[in-house]
């Protein structure tokens, strides 16, 4: 009796094994897929990298197992193994003589520089030569167009273009210092007893929403470094003449035209240096136009 008892407990307990086993078995049927038999301990992790903590470069994200590399086949014996070319770079703009890369603009940015004049000896053939190469590369970097290299490229053209076209006749300028604005071409010049004492030079205005105001003003305070509290930015040589507006040296690249003031009027280092020393409070500041956009 008491060995049937036995064969009886061995035989469930084979059952209850074999029940449990096919609980946890792969069913071929279940989504048509191949494979089968429980994963082993580890695998989970291995796959998608949670057991590993995230370097700084290394994404979060589930990541797959790069697969091994397979051993590459050794050349053959006496043969050289061929090595991979690359092709020439190539160059962009037509060289010169000069070194320098002509532009698309290349007559226009001479015709102006000629007309401008100080920047040397330009001719105007729409051909780069070291001396248009020269000027070019000075007049670049008198108004901070970068790079300068010497190309007539669209900011070199267009820069040329609005300080050749101002005309400073339009600043009713009285018998002491004046700053006239010129909100459309975005310059900016001082006059004195009606001559022309800094010669035109680049600017940039408010942006669409924030439009500088064209009119008559006078500068009534100034500060050689002034804090801004709403934009908490620092704004050196500071001259203000009209509603939180003034004079300031850029704190940003003057020719990016997509951005703009918060209405002040925005300068290059060495011209907000010059209007500085130019400037007190008193001084007359005429603005004319309308920057375009705003």
């Amino acid at each position: 009796m008491m060995r049937m008892r036995v064969v009886n407990r061995l035989v469930a307990l084979a059952a209850v094994t074999l029940v449990g086993a096919g609980a946890c078995a792969f069913d071929p049927q279940a989504d048509g897929g191949g494979g089968g038999g429980p994963a082993p301990v580890g695998a989970a992790e291995q796959l998608t990298g949670a057991s590993g903590t995230p370097g700084p470069d290394q994404p979060t994200g589930p990541t797959t197992v790069a697969p091994k590399p397979t051993a590459k086949p050794s050349p053959t014996p006496g043969r050289p193994t061929p090595k991979p070319t690359r092709p020439a770079a190539k160059l962009t703009g037509s060289p010169s003589a000069a070194g320098c890369p002509q532009g698309d603009h290349q007559r226009e940015v001479e015709t102006y520089l000629a007309r401008l004049g100080g920047f040397g000896t330009v001719s105007v053939d729409g051909r780069q030569s070291v001396a248009d190469c020269a000027a070019i590369k000075k007049f670049q970097k008198r108004y901070d167009i970068r790079p300068a290299i010497g190309r007539a490229g669209p900011t070199t053209y267009d820069v040329a273009k609005r300080l050749a076209t101002t005309d400073t006749s339009r600043c009713a300028a009285g018998s002491g210092t004046t700053f006239c604005i010129d909100l459309t071409r975005q310059t900016t010049w001082v006059m004195r007893s009606g001559k022309v004492i800094v010669k035109p030079t680049v600017t940039r205005t408010g942006m669409p929403g924030y439009r500088t105001p064209a009119g008559t003003f006078t500068i009534n305070y100034r500060n050689i470094k002034e804090w801004s509290d709403p934009y908490e930015v620092w704004l050196p040589y500071w001259q203000h003449f009209t509603q939180g507006m003034g004079f300031h040296e850029t704190t940003t690249y003057l020719h990016e035209k997509s951005i703009g003031s918060h209405g002040c009027v925005n300068l290059l280092h060495a011209d907000a240096v010059r209007y500085w020393e130019l400037g007190k409070v008193g001084s007359r500041v005429v603005l004319v136009g309308r920057r375009p956009g705003t």
